[in-house]
């Protein structure tokens, strides 16, 4: 009896242990080695991929899917169509890809694929490769495969292809069969409408063959860079002849969960050291309009990185690219393509958002179609805070833009939750506004709920929690939490789940036997804490603190030169809280929430006795 209650005491540790681990955080992890050559006369390369999957899942894989991006750019796919159905279209999409004739259209066509040497039953659905599996892929198991492909680079519409708009020959983002992640809410094989993705990390190993006067810049670590010169060789060293009139350029980009690339035969290729020994490289047009504003921009770029790394977290890689390319602007892994065509601002400004996304988005992994707040918004936040300084803006607002969009469409009666997948909205102008000033605001708002210190520590804490990691919106929410001491919930579902807008007043202000009576109401669907401040005519301030009940916790004194009095909880179903000011003395003037980082509809009701 003994040893068989042993036993089953054993097991039962065992099923506990492996019912922790089931509910625990878990990745996939996914390697490429993959070999491409590319024709430059006719845009189309012949691909080889050998792709080790490992399922890291507590789930039996039976089937997986690749992503086929180029097949977007083709008359008559979603994409098309959504672009001609849709009420806002993006200008750079509008109807063109209808009118891409067979030479100009995008495609990615695989002609064999294997798993572990066995050839495998495929279906091509649009952007979406649908693959049933030989034999499952167990939990903890990997397995091998093997694809070739044929594919054809698309005239450039949108992020991928060739010959932009300012003559760069390819910008060759999304351009290889891309295995869909799997996760704790199952497979994300979604179809390429118009938004952006959803990646395995992983480690790889990339070699293009191409024409021996094009440069290449991208994603991850030249490996060869004595056999191909362009200004990548080191001092002393001397390139090989190209073999028939083409090199191969040997990448290797570890710990990422994608791989971008572009090519150009007038490529100017700069490097500038940045904090950290980085490498950062530049690559643009040979073109002298705008040669002097690439190489301001380089000390530019370096004081953002240290912008970035101290104040998110250190960059870990040792290059990062900013090439010319594209159709704007477009983060990937250690490198964005932008086009660069524009005035030194405004190429400061799209390298900063860009440079960013290397926090929100390529090392805290969130999944961009169904949380496009996260990174857009925060690497809005973030990005704008960095002008500031590097630019001398000097701006007391940096985020003021953002809370304008926010609240114009939250007015608009167009406004979507941000839980709305990415390509559901109904237009393109209220993804934007939602994605990039709301998510901006969710962040420069909450430093106003938690404390702008509290702020800083929870972005450190986020990304020494989840860097190179998939971060939802509840991982991102429990680190504030545990910073601050706030519950935080409220605050998450109102905000992104819901349409429910901030809108709090000043009702009335009556002087009574002495003392001053004041009425704030809440008018708005969303509860938040109050910061009230008030100026006495003998020229005196005071601030008074609503505490918000069900945050459970009050935050330090924004102000601390001005003496804040902290008032009792103000329970969010009671629309309205009065209390009473009993110095003796008279009330010049009050305002809610000074710092207008409270995002108020109708700020016009803030104010009591300001002209």
């Amino acid at each position: 009896m003994k040893r068989f209650l042993g036993c089953l005491l054993t097991l039962l540790i065992v099923a506990s242990a492996m019912g922790q681990n089931t509910n625990g955080y878990w990745q996939q992890k996914v390697d490429y080695k993959m070999e491409i050559d590319m024709d430059v006369n006719t845009y189309q390369y012949k691909g080889k991929q050998e792709l080790t999957y490992t399922n890291n899942s507590p789930d039996t894989l039976n089937r997986v899917f690749y992503h086929l991006y180029f097949n977007a750019f083709q008359p008559g796919s979603e994409m098309d169509v959504r672009s001609r159905t849709i009420t806002d279209p993006d200008g750079r999409v509008a109807d063109r890809i209808s009118k891409l004739t067979p030479a100009e259209i995008g495609y990615i066509k695989p002609t064999l694929l294997t798993q572990d040497g066995a050839n495998v039953t495929y279906e091509v659905v649009g952007t979406v490769l649908e693959v049933v599996l030989n034999k499952p892929v167990l939990p903890g198991q990997s397995t091998v495969f093997n694809m070739d492909w044929d594919a054809q680079v698309p005239l450039q519409i949108r992020r991928s292809g060739r010959n932009n708009a300012e003559g760069v020959a390819l910008s060759m983002t999304q351009w290889y069969p891309k295995l869909a992640e799997y996760d704790f809410e199952g497979w994300h094989a979604d179809p390429y409408i118009g938004r952006e993705f959803h990646s395995v990390w992983g480690d790889f190993d990339v070699k293009i063959t191409i024409d021996e006067n094009y440069t290449i810049g991208g994603s991850g670590y030249l490996q060869n860079p004595s056999e191909i010169g362009h200004g990548y060789q080191m001092p002393g060293q001397k390139t090989m002849k190209p073999k028939k009139g083409k090199y191969t350029w040997h990448f290797v980009a570890p710990d990422v969960h994608d791989f971008a690339w572009a090519a150009d035969n007038n490529y100017v290729h700069d490097v500038y050291k940045g904090p950290n020994g980085v490498d950062l490289h530049f690559f643009y047009k040979n073109n002298p309009e705008i040669i002097e504003n690439w190489k301001n921009l380089q000390p530019k770029t370096a004081e953002l990185l240290k912008y970035f790394n101290e104040n998110i977290g250190p960059y870990p890689y040792k290059q990062y690219s900013v090439i010319q390319g594209g159709d704007g602007g477009m983060e990937y892994a250690m490198c964005t393509l932008i086009t660069g065509e524009r005035n030194f601002e405004s190429l400061v400004g799209v390298t900063a958002h860009e440079l960013a996304h290397s926090w929100f988005q390529f090392l805290l992994a969130t999944n961009e179609a169904k949380h496009e707040w996260m990174d857009e918004g925060f690497t809005s936040y973030i990005s704008d805070m960095a002008m500031d300084v590097v630019m001398n803006q000097n701006n007391p607002n940096p985020h003021s833009g953002s809370y304008r969009g926010y609240i114009f469409l939250a007015k608009s009666g167009k406004e979507h939750p941000q839980s709305t997948h990415a390509d559901r909205y109904s237009s393109s102008l209220s993804y934007g506004i939602s994605a990039y000033s709301k998510g901006a605001v969710f962040l420069a708002q909450l430093g106003y709920v938690i404390g702008e210190d509290n702020l800083k520590k929870t972005l450190k804490r986020y990304f020494q929690e989840w860097k190179f990691k998939h971060p939802t919106p509840n991982d991102f929410i429990r680190v504030a939490e545990k910073v601050s001491g706030f519950e935080l919930d409220w605050y998450l579902t109102d905000w992104t789940q819901t349409t429910n807008s901030i809108d709090y007043g000043i009702k009335s202000v009556a002087e009574e036997n002495g003392a001053t009576k004041v009425t704030l109401e809440r008018i708005g669907l969303m509860p938040m804490p109050i910061d009230l401040y008030v100026t006495y005519e003998d020229g005196t301030q005071e601030s008074f603190y609503i505490p918000l009940q069900m945050a459970r916790a009050e935050k330090p004194n924004p102000f601390p030169a001005i003496p804040r009095h902290v008032l009792k909880d103000w329970a969010w179903s009671y629309p309205t809280y009065e209390f009473e000011i009993t110095n003796g003395k008279k009330v010049k003037n009050m305002m809610i929430d000074a710092t207008t980082l409270m995002a108020d509809i109708n700020p016009e009701n803030n104010s009591y006795g300001m002209e």
